[in-house]
């Protein structure tokens, strides 16, 4: 009896600590400043990202299809951390923007330093009963890009 109490125990613990069972954030300020004061370094490696608990089933998706994609000692579609848009460094002096809902959806800017004064633009959707980061993009500079976009969704 002790025995089967034990593998049920580590059996409940190994679902509660998979993504789909990760925090719910009731609002999308709550997501984004738990995002920033994550540190991905602590992150499980079993998801596709460091960021896999914060990201949507469809974005996790996406990136889970380019690792599969990406031979082994290559580097996938993704050679940058986007959350901070960059290699290295980290987000300092975070602002994040008012939300705009749109039922489900919505759209958040958030401000950062990173080196330079970095501006990211958001799309959130609202899954698992909370909040969850569908697409990240970067529209400034010489190279624009939108993580959907980089990982090939062609949605």
């Amino acid at each position: 009896m002790r025995l089967s109490s034990t593998i049920l125990g580590l059996a409940l613990s190994a679902l509660i600590a998979s993504p789909a069972f990760s925090e719910t954030y009731k609002s999308p300020k709550a997501l984004l400043r738990a995002l920033y004061s994550f540190d991905a370094a602590s992150a499980d490696d079993d998801g596709p990202s460091p960021y896999s608990a914060f990201f949507s089933d469809h974005l996790n998706g996406l990136l889970q299809q380019d690792l599969e994609n990406t031979p082994e000692g290559e580097v996938g579609a993704l050679d940058f951390n986007p959350v901070i848009s960059g290699q290295d460094g980290e987000a300092s002096d975070v602002e994040i923007g008012q939300p705009i809902l749109m039922d489900d959806r919505a759209e958040v800017e958030v401000e950062f330093r990173n080196g330079e004064k970095v501006t990211l633009y958001y799309t959130l959707v609202r899954e698992h009963g909370g909040w969850k980061v569908d697409d990240i993009a970067n529209q400034q500079g010489d190279a624009p890009w939108s993580l959907g976009a980089l990982l090939g969704d062609d949605r």
